[in-house]
């Protein structure tokens, strides 16, 4: 079995990471810290609901023209098909 090797830029270049960080800052702000969950389960079954009911589905992004990832990714292949 190979060894894994991370991925990292170098020393001082946060890029790589800003993506995944600024996500889980929202996870922790907008859902976590304001809950106080009885056990791993429960735990888990919330963020999963916030992740594919809420984050990809309802909350706008504003990298994306301020509208969904679910609704980016209909108005992206609505393109693709209107091309062919």
């Amino acid at each position: 079995m190979a060894a894994m090797i991370g991925s990292m830029s170098r020393r001082g270049n946060c890029y790589d990471n800003a993506v995944a960080e600024s996500f889980f800052q929202l996870l922790k702000r907008e859902r976590i810290r304001r809950k106080i969950y009885l056990d791993r389960e429960e735990a888990r079954r919330d963020v999963f609901n916030y992740i594919e009911m809420f984050y990809n589905s309802k909350r706008r992004h504003g990298y994306a023209n301020s509208v969904s990832p679910v609704e980016f990714e209909n108005q992206y292949f609505n393109r693709l098909q209107s091309v062919y």
